[in-house]
């Protein structure tokens, strides 16, 4: 394991040498929650001569102010090949040698663990290069880059116990402020373009509020409430204002420290023994406006991607097309979009959907027709221009559906990678009983076909079903994790109602039997479908 004390062991002798006889003091931090519990950080103190105490850091913190926009020159980007290389360029955010000495219990963390931050550019590496132009336009610090690392690890569909989703982890309440649209079609705050945008616009907007980096990020983390309180508690007490000296939660008294942390490894990986995967100094995607609703998988035939390209991409869109309402614009690889525009141009407008002919029964509304065709209500009077929700037997509607490629939704797109089966209802069955004869649970059933257990089932209907091919322990293809601390008054019926999944996954994935008992604190690993955490909103 890399041992920063080693690494640091000149500069001390070197500060010691000069300062002898003097000494400095710091504030030690709160014993917070890591990023991870692989391991351990030992206590800072023996850093001591060598980090900042609080109001010396306050100090330099002032530094950091919006650094002036680059002049907008084509070629200034050929200056470099690395685009890790043009993100150093631009931090202006902390003096990275001189760090507070929580900073480098953090530091100690992502050091010891090259295989995370190169797991990090991986998953970054679409995204990246767009996110750069967006700050450096602004003329932000660039440090702001690296916050998704420390928000959700550059993973688009991360949703956290709060339901904040997407890689700058916005809840359900701030992205609509931000203008983020959250329907039954799309997530904006899992969109890459537009939740990039907001972000920016709300870290811009913290920061004229505090005039200060360090407590913006503070604000993102905690609120700004919080961090106006602490602030004048501080003040009524004469006590300093700065980031350091505030009483914030711990997780936003670590949240700080490891950016700062991230964005020194990244400044000198060297250092650290860090072979930093390159990530090119190019952009890597451009937006196509298509104009209308598109079947996804046939967006991905027409530019000559997989289906897991397009979702990627376009992370934002929970079902089998884009929003009938919009937006209407797809990410896409820089070299695809030529094609694909060439591709789309050729195709009638009426092919971009395929569509099915539904007569009205007895008894149905707009509801019942919407649910077996996994589409909204929205879109059914959309698509035949009807004002109002009454419908007439043997009426003619016209219902977009998804192509035979194409999944239903997004947690189909990504569901579980066993053998697919389809299956026919028949008279008198139930979700209970298909689910029982083919040996899995009612609401995987339901979610593996947009539904849920309450809605009626006809004869006929056609449901599908994947044959587990998940190792006991593995995470089920195309889930994503979530790592969920349990609260007073937690039961498994409550977590598992809460992320839409059943009692008795949550028990396997966490090695619990019915006598387990629960206890705040206490750490649960969770799979979620994205798309289905939609009804928590």
């Amino acid at each position: 394991m890399l041992n920063l004390k080693k690494l640091f062991t000149p500069l001390f002798v070197v500060l010691f040498t000069l300062v002898s006889g003097c000494s400095t003091t710091s504030k030690q931090g709160d014993d917070a929650r890591k990023l991870s519990t692989e391991s351990s950080s030992p206590p800072a103190t023996q850093y001591h001569d060598i980090v900042k105490s609080p109001i010396k850091q306050a100090e330099s913190a002032k530094v950091a102010k919006k650094r002036p926009a680059r002049p907008e020159d084509p070629e200034s980007e050929l200056v470099f090949e690395d685009l890790w290389d043009r993100i150093r360029d631009g931090f202006a955010m902390s003096d990275h040698e001189d760090m507070h000495e929580v900073t480098v219990e953090r530091l100690e963390w992502f050091a010891n663990h090259p295989d995370f931050m190169n797991r990090i550019a991986e998953r970054a590496t679409p995204y990246l290069h767009y996110i750069v132009e967006q700050i450096e336009a602004r003329g932000l610090p660039m440090e702001l880059a690296l916050l998704p690392v420390i928000e959700s690890s550059y993973e688009p569909f991360a949703v956290s116990s709060s339901q904040a989703a997407g890689i700058w982890q916005f809840i359900p309440g701030t992205g609509r402020v931000f203008g983020l649209d959250q329907t039954w079609w799309y997530d904006g705050r899992r969109d890459i373009i537009a939740s990039t945008d907001a972000a920016l616009s709300y870290l811009e907007k913290l920061y004229n509020d505090f005039n200060d980096w360090e407590l913006a990020l503070a604000a993102y983390n905690a609120g700004e409430g919080t961090v106006g309180r602490s602030i004048r508690r501080n003040e009524e007490s004469g006590l300093p204002t700065d980031f350091w000296s505030l009483e914030l939660p711990n997780e936003t008294q670590n949240y700080v420290p490891k950016l700062l942390a991230v964005s020194h490894l990244i400044k000198f990986p060297e250092r650290y023994e860090l072979d930093l995967m390159a990530v090119n100094n190019e952009p890597y995607l451009t937006v196509v406006d298509v104009g209308s609703q598109i079947d996804l998988a046939l967006a991905a035939r027409l530019a000559g991607i997989t289906v897991d390209e397009i979702y990627q991409l376009n992370p934002g869109f929970s079902r089998w097309a884009t929003a009938p309402e919009g937006p209407h614009q797809l990410a896409l690889p820089i070299d695809k979009a030529p094609v694909f525009e060439r591709e789309l141009a050729a195709l009638p407008a009426s092919e971009r959907v395929q569509w099915a002919r539904h007569e009205v029964k007895s008894g149905e509304s707009l509801g019942v027709i919407a649910s077996r065709y996994n589409t909204t209500v929205a879109a059914l009077k959309d698509t035949n221009e009807l004002t109002g929700n009454l419908i007439r037997v043997g009426q003619q509607l016209l219902i977009p559906v998804a192509g035979e490629s194409t999944s239903t939704s997004l947690s189909a797109n990504i569901a579980a990678k066993g053998k697919k089966t389809t299956y026919t209802v028949q008279a008198g069955d139930s979700w209970w009983n298909i689910a029982r004869s083919h040996n899995i649970e009612v609401d995987q059933l339901a979610k593996w076909n947009d539904k849920k257990p309450r809605d009626m089932l006809h004869p006929g209907q056609q449901l599908v079903i994947y044959a587990s091919s998940n190792a006991p322990g593995d995470q089920p293809a195309g889930l994503r994790t979530v790592n969920y601390t349990i609260r007073d008054g937690d039961s498994l019926w409550k977590i598992s109602r809460r992320f839409n999944v059943s009692v008795a996954n949550v028990r396997e994935w966490n090695n619990l039997t019915e006598r387990s008992l629960l206890h705040p604190g206490q750490q649960l690993t969770l799979y979620v479908d994205p798309a289905l955490q939609l009804s928590q909103i």
